[in-house]
């Protein structure tokens, strides 16, 4: 695995502590509109590319069409711009959760497509992804995907400043685990801003190390990771893609958040 891929993965360590990175908090007015900008943009190109994924499109072309829309926007995608990452997002099929590499795969009916946007503008960043079932498609898809949706809005509650990290974890977990799913443990939310990955991990499980407690105008990603199997991961001979180890389906739902004393900011919610 390259020095850029092991970055980008907490997997990829299977590291828990992100001591050494940096955190984004919100300390202007500035700063609040330029995260909003970014993050509106990030919601824009995730609409444009689920209007565009149908039967017989390849994942090159859905990213080519999120480049150029980033473009009009006068965005940059960040994976590339931090990592090295050749795409400019990243789309997982089926088994695969994240980090999927655009290219010649041609999405199929049933396929289950997971599409994730991180970019950046103005030197602020937001990410942001979707599962989408390309119908027809199983109950079991459709669940699963709908799932790591329910996971993640009953999660916000706990992500308001004097909560601690690990009960946004706790309820997506009580989701997913009720809904008969698992959670990817070795995958997380984590802080952004500045860069792609920032202070602190947020564990998609009640992790008794993530004790730290959320302030107000921090940023962060909330990311339910999950699986229709037993949630163990494996990284790709490509080294940056991460599937599940025994071929079960995987859905990622994201939102870039700012916490309050309140309801937190959603900056990537679609208007």
């Amino acid at each position: 695995m390259n020095v850029a891929g092991l970055a980008w993965h907490a997997i990829l360590g299977f590291a828990k502590s992100l001591s050494d990175w940096q955190k984004m908090s919100v300390e202007s007015r500035t700063d609040l509109e330029a995260l909003k900008a970014i993050g509106k943009i990030v919601a824009i190109v995730l609409q444009r590319m689920m209007k565009h994924l149908a039967p017989g499109i390849t994942t090159a072309e859905l990213d080519r069409i999120a480049a150029s829309a980033l473009s009009e926007y006068g965005a940059r995608a960040a994976p590339p711009l931090v990592y090295g990452f050749p795409g400019a997002t990243c789309i997982s099929v089926n088994d695969e959760a994240i980090h999927g590499i655009p290219g010649e795969r041609v999405i199929k009916p049933g396929d289950v497509v997971k599409l994730d946007v991180t970019a950046e503008k103005d030197g602020y960043l937001a990410d942001a992804a979707r599962t989408v079932p390309v119908p027809p498609v199983s109950e079991a898809a459709r669940s699963l995907a709908a799932c790591a949706e329910v996971a993640f809005r009953n999660a916000l509650p706990a992500a308001r400043a004097g909560h601690r990290i690990w009960e946004i974890g706790m309820a997506v977990e009580a989701e997913v685990k009720r809904s008969g799913f698992s959670v990817i443990r070795e995958l997380c939310g984590h802080g952004i801003g500045r860069t792609i990955h920032e202070n602190p991990c947020v564990p998609n499980y009640a992790d008794p190390s993530a004790r730290g407690r959320l302030h107000e105008g921090l940023v962060i990603t909330v990311e339910p990771i999950i699986a229709a199997g037993n949630g163990r991961p494996v990284l790709e001979k490509d080294g940056w893609t991460i599937k599940t180890a025994d071929g079960s389906l995987a859905a990622h739902y994201e939102h870039t958040l700012v916490i309050t004393s309140g309801a937190p900011i959603l900056l990537t919610e679609a208007a």
